[in-house]
């Protein structure tokens, strides 16, 4: 499964506004025609995507209104997720706006669906292959309380839809993204400005595979040239596993800041992945966690350094 050659194609980018569809957008349109489907309530980024030769198409995952995106696009990569915490509104939006997106694109030569390792069922310390237990892994938060149900039932319409129409898929389960857009750890970074205590779970140490938006980038298109009928299905994560302590520690170590953690039962557990099959198809990561956390300090917080 060698990876496909992205120079000259139509590309369809979902969700393009945001934390990690957006460098992907902007860097594939130094060779392809991208066009970015999104809602665009972010005016400033829909104009650093058109800024970059980025066609935008606003989009309705809710009522399916795709029309306006190419349907002979070569390749279509989703990134797009509702989390308005409405159930019957993110079921339409992540479940059946992914439907009407694989219809309308059924003729695309590969279709890749950005799920997420967040919808394992919680084990403790177990280490997630693809074939585990699914289950309400964010129904501790109630502000995120319909996402892992809803990301299970997209997957569920993937699996489906790329047998219904022929469409070759990859379902990528991806794990903390982040970079000089942000992600969970600038967040921890931002609550260690402020003194806010960071929850972590009590069955300590919360683990994670945190990947850099460049490895994201650099993987597409293996993922793509991944994609099989009936859809392959992979975990998406750094290949060095980080924990919430252990990233906290290291944003602590480059700027003089104390994180101070809270442990709770109440916040999501450890998801550690086997990223066997994800090495097999598109090889490693190359950015180490601890290298591409002090570049999104340095993006995000320069001043910190040297602190």
């Amino acid at each position: 499964m060698a990876p496909v050659e992205l120079g000259g194609k139509t590309i369809v980018i979902t969700g393009a506004t945001g934390q990690v569809a957006e460098p992907v957008a902007l860097a594939l349109a130094t060779d392809n025609e991208v066009v970015a489907g999104a809602r665009f309530r972010d005016g400033a980024a829909r104009g650093r995507l058109e800024a970059a030769g980025v066609r935008c198409v606003p989009i309705d995952l809710v009522s399916g209104d795709v029309s306006g995106l190419p349907a002979d696009a070569d390749y279509v990569v989703n990134f797009a997720v509702a989390k308005s915490n409405e159930w019957e509104q993110d079921l339409r939006a992540n479940s059946g706006g992914l439907a009407y997106l694989m219809e309308h694109h059924q003729d695309a030569r590969a279709f890749l669906h950005c799920s997420t390792t967040g919808i394992y069922k919680p084990m403790g310390h177990h280490v997630f292959a693809e074939g585990d237990p699914l289950g309400d892994n964010h129904g501790v938060w109630p502000f995120l309380r319909t996402y892992s149900i809803c990301k299970i039932a997209t997957e569920a319409t993937a699996l489906w839809a790329a047998d219904r129409f022929e469409l070759p898929t990859t379902i990528a389960r991806l794990s903390v993204p982040y970079g000089d857009r942000g992600g969970w750890p600038a967040i921890h970074l931002e609550m260690m400005l402020n003194g806010s205590d960071i929850p972590v779970h009590v069955d300590a140490p919360s683990v994670y595979h945190p990947i850099h938006e460049d490895d994201i980038l650099a993987m597409v298109p293996g993922l793509l040239g991944a994609a099989g009928t009936p859809a392959t299905v992979v975990n998406w994560g750094g290949s060095q596993s980080a924990s919430i302590e252990e990233w906290c520690g290291y944003l602590g170590e480059l700027t003089g800041l104390t994180p101070s953690f809270a442990p709770t039962a109440e916040t999501i557990d450890s998801v550690q992945i086997d990223l066997t099959r994800m090495h097999e198809l598109v090889g490693p990561t190359t950015v180490g966690w601890k290298e591409g956390m002090a570049r999104m300090v340095a993006a995000r917080h320069p001043e910190l350094l040297g602190s």
